[in-house]
């Protein structure tokens, strides 16, 4: 008996090497994984931006897939593992969506992580796939299918989750630009009170009403200068730009599934 239950254990070691093969590696240029060159290049680069984009506004991670087939295990199943092993959504809110389809063995599935499965219940994954995906890819319409789907997720998702913001300006910053603002006021109501008398050399305000360009110099060069770098423009308050938006996708962020989604076939 003992001899039986070691057998069964290397039996058991020795095939999970083999089965961790079937799974795909994770992606790092794109959550969009087509291994059966379905989608065409247009069609996959529509898909990316989509899904980037609702990352970028919601931290939340959509998977797109297709393969050709999943062997011998349920389609959900395989996407549950697969989802596990990419780390589809963040690691701390497992906000990720997994859509799954098998080409070859004509199903799909729709499987949600930890976080999402209350924007996401079955119910929603059952009529979107029904709806969506089921009549489109009927038709060879997989692209259609695929799209339909997302954005479907993304309406029942969008408001769950928020990325985080990255503050332009500093705390440490903020409290500068204070500083240099009471120390220019307390400059102006010096000069206001030493105004007067036949020269101009100090005053603010000019013999026509204007103010001297000086002084506007500056104001507008410390305002400026706190919340911005010397190669600025001296535009006081004038907001910054953000990022171009141009770098690389950042890959999965390291989410897990617990089981909760649909499957079906066409």
């Amino acid at each position: 008996m003992i001899k039986k239950l070691f057998f069964c254990l290397c039996l058991v070691l020795c095939l999970a090497p083999a089965f961790a093969q079937t799974l795909p590696d994770k992606p790092t240029a794109s959550p969009v994984s087509d291994f059966t060159g379905t989608l065409s290049g247009d069609q996959k680069q529509q898909l990316d931006t989509k899904l980037k984009a609702f990352e970028d506004s919601t931290s939340i991670q959509i998977a797109v897939v297709i393969v050709p087939t999943v062997g011998d295990y349920e389609i959900s199943d395989y996407a549950l593992k697969l989802g596990r092993k990419w780390g589809v959504g963040t690691k701390d809110k497992n906000n990720g969506v997994m859509v799954l389809v098998a080409l070859n063995d004509r199903k799909m599935t729709i499987q949600t992580g930890y976080g999402t499965e209350g924007a996401l219940p079955d119910i929603i994954t059952q009529q979107i796939i029904q709806n969506d995906m089921k009549p489109r890819f009927r038709e060879g319409d997989y692209y259609g299918g695929l799209d339909a789907a997302v954005t479907n997720i993304i309406k029942y998702t969008k408001g769950e989750y928020k990325a985080e913001k990255k503050n332009s300006v500093s705390k440490k910053d903020g409290g500068s630009i204070g500083f240099i603002i009471i120390i220019v006021i307390f400059i102006l109501i010096i000069v206001f009170r030493k105004r007067g008398g036949g020269g101009g050399g100090g005053r603010i305000i000019g013999s026509r009403g204007g103010a001297s360009p000086f002084w506007w110099f500056l104001a507008g060069n410390m305002l400026g200068g706190g919340g911005r770098s010397s190669g600025s423009n001296w535009g006081g308050f004038s907001g910054g730009g953000g990022s171009s938006g141009g770098g690389s996708w950042g890959g999965f962020g390291g989410g897990s599934f617990g089981g909760g989604g649909s499957s079906g076939s066409w």
